[in-house]
């Protein structure tokens, strides 16, 4: 059976919702990192066998299979196939986890798995219009809220405050900033150029100054609702890219194997908290890879929300030090289709500044779903 590695993950700056990135088409953001992960291995184009890739909005720009879009536009070799899929906020984080499942079935020797979102470009739930169908049928016997409603169900649901909320919303920017100074993110990150000629986007865009006091004077999202666009993930555009090889074909090209998923699961949860699901796939996951939570280097859990992953450390009693040590959605933004991709890249990348073996990875997702998959660094 073949054994499935990490060789490259990168990924581009998150950009901000009409930032720098903004007029650059899906196809071209999501072609940035695919060449990037390529180049920086030394592997042809020709060489690669499938593209599987997470986009949650699949209309306009993003329709028609951006990730094959990608590719061509590129002028890259037209014989790679190419998958685009959704499952939501956890589209990325699956493309990688069925491309690693490709490799261990022998059915292919060099993939790569990715994501993509340009939220400027494809509005989100643009492919569902007003006044149409509805995904969910007239008897549909489920308490299923908004996403907003959603976070604020989980903040109840856990004895969460508006200060606890805007506690980590400050958190999150405060670390995310701590990683730019120090650098933690520029092996991570590449250079994407601006659209019609304009300076290539080369940080994060959503970082912002801000203090306990400025967050605690934003208005909330709704009525009563504890959270505030201080603490809900920001709408953003960004794309990355990881590749993936057989490991004895990358050790054979004198490529490192850098890590290996230990472990995946995508499972449903309660649909009345929509965005709690985390917390099942954690234990899921732990399961699976044979693990304890004490095992564990860094989580990575998505900030959609302030409560999500606050409503995670208090349901697994983790370590908070070791939550999100860059910061997260909040700060960095969460271009929907690439997060999971992304949080792949930096957790690899961090696992290897720090020199720790284990990162969990999960995400709350539409549908009441929710991802987590174990990265092990070799």
């Amino acid at each position: 059976m073949s054994e499935p590695v990490v060789v490259e993950a990168l990924r581009t700056p998150i950009g901000k919702r009409g930032g720098g990135l903004g007029g650059v088409h899906p196809a071209a953001l999501l072609a940035a990192p695919l060449q990037a992960v390529l180049n920086r291995a030394a592997v042809e184009p020709e060489d690669v066998e499938l593209l599987i890739g997470g986009c949650v909005t699949t209309a306009n720009e993003q329709s028609s299979n951006v990730t094959r879009n990608a590719w061509l536009g590129a002028g890259l070799p037209p014989h790679v196939g190419a998958v685009t899929v959704d499952c939501a906020c956890g589209s990325g984080q699956q493309a990688n986890a069925m491309m690693s499942a490709q490799i261990a079935a022998g059915m292919i020797g060099i993939g790569i798995g990715c994501g993509v979102e340009s939220m400027s470009t494809v509005a989100l739930h643009a492919n569902k219009p007003a006044g149409l169908h509805t995904p969910r049928p007239p008897d549909w016997p489920w308490d299923m809220p908004t996403q907003y409603v959603a976070a604020e169900r989980i903040a109840e649901r856990r004895g969460l405050t508006r200060a606890d909320l805007d506690a980590f919303g400050l958190i999150s920017q405060r670390r995310a900033e701590e990683a730019w100074r120090e650098g933690r993110f520029e092996r991570e990150v590449i250079a994407v150029p601006g659209p019609d000629g304009a300076a290539p986007v080369t940080r994060d865009e959503g970082l912002r100054e801000t203090s306990r006091e400025a967050l605690a004077g934003l208005r909330p999202l709704g009525e009563d609702a504890l959270h505030t666009a201080g603490t809900s993930s920001q709408l953003s555009d960004g794309a990355a890219a990881v590749l993936w090889m057989d490991r004895a074909l990358a050790e054979s090209r004198g490529l490192r194997a850098r890590a290996r998923l230990r472990a995946h699961v995508l499972v449903g949860a309660d649909p009345y908290y929509l965005l709690d699901g985390p917390v099942e796939a954690t234990a899921a996951v732990l399961d699976k890879a044979g693990l304890r939570l004490s095992d564990i280097d860094i989580f990575e859990v998505n900030e959609a929300f302030a409560a999500v992953p606050l409503s995670w450390l208090r349901a697994t009693g983790a370590d908070p030090d070791r939550l999100n040590v860059n910061g997260g959605a909040i700060a960095l933004g969460h271009p929907v289709g690439s997060t999971g991709s992304r949080l792949i890249v930096t957790a690899l990348h961090e696992l290897e500044r720090r020199g720790g073996r284990y990162a969990l990875i999960t995400m709350c997702a539409g549908g009441a779903l929710a991802t987590g998959t174990i990265l092990e660094l070799l």
